[in-house]
């Protein structure tokens, strides 16, 4: 089974998982890696996810080593990128020691598209253009992190869906993008939510994976973005036919920060 490094708990505020059961319903499905990655978001409305750091190390920690003879658990957070909000994202991230960093973009311009204010008095199109070079910008301002996360995240929420979205729709966009995360060594995420949502495609879309291994794109990792116990590992036979048809053998997982290849079954 493929390992899971996108998972939240709890310490999200989105989330009312424990992460013990979240561990009893990995090791169930004899998952050999785990990551916890609860968000940490600056000046989101009523700074809803502030990770408590504190308390998050040592419920994992004692968790990691509950569990050390059935699964190996990783400590991560998916931290939410906004140029304006560099100083303090900056300073979080170096003070603490994640076996993983997940960039997210779910701020553009102070807005989430999860909200329908995002796309009121525009094109679905503009919208969404508004998303990937927000995309850009973080990349051109942040590079302490790992893999970026469902890059095209935006797609999910728009109330007139862009029913001809594709690569090269927004290639002006996406090619700039996976460019610069080749070019920095970084990676991306097979993010499986997307099936369980309206567009029943992973994010990134197929093209985007298939791109990004084309364009020398050797780090990737998965991860089902559960915000419940009963998504661990959802569609991960979709991730894993995914992978093989861009061109993997293997997914990451990372230790210390460290991309280690795990070949497919």
């Amino acid at each position: 089974m493929i390992s899971d490094l996108h998972l939240h708990s709890s310490f999200s505020s989105d989330s009312k998982s424990n992460p013990e059961d979240i561990v009893k319903k990995a090791v169930s499905l004899k998952l050999p890696y785990i990551c916890f990655t609860d968000h940490n978001e600056f000046e989101y409305e009523d700074n809803l996810f502030i990770l408590d750091t504190e308390n998050y190390f040592k419920q994992l920690n004692t968790l990691k080593e509950k569990y050390r003879n059935e699964i190996h658990i990783l400590i991560g957070v998916e931290q939410g990128l906004e140029v304006t909000k560099s100083n303090n994202i900056n300073a979080f991230l170096s003070k603490h020691n994640f076996d993983f960093i997940i960039a997210s973009s779910h701020m553009v311009n102070g807005i989430d598209p999860y909200y329908p204010a995002y796309f009121e008095g525009r094109s679905t199109y503009d919208a969404i253009c508004e998303y990937f070079q927000s995309v850009l910008n973080n990349l051109n301002c942040f590079s302490n992190f790992d893999v970026y996360g469902h890059i095209d995240y935006v797609i999910r929420y728009p109330k007139i869906p862009d029913e001809g979205y594709c690569f090269d729709k927004y290639k002006e966009y996406l090619i700039p993008i996976l460019e610069k995360i080749v070019d920095s060594g970084k990676g991306i995420e097979i993010n499986t939510n997307g099936f369980r949502t309206r567009i029943k495609e992973s994010n990134p879309s197929f093209e985007i994976i298939k791109k990004y291994r084309e364009m020398g794109g050797e780090i990737i990792t998965i991860g089902s973005d559960a915000h419940s116990v009963e998504y661990i590992a959802s569609d991960f036979d979709k991730a894993r036919n995914y992978l093989k048809a861009a061109g993997f053998d293997y997914y990451n997982v990372f230790i210390n920060r460290n991309p280690i290849k795990i070949a497919l079954d």
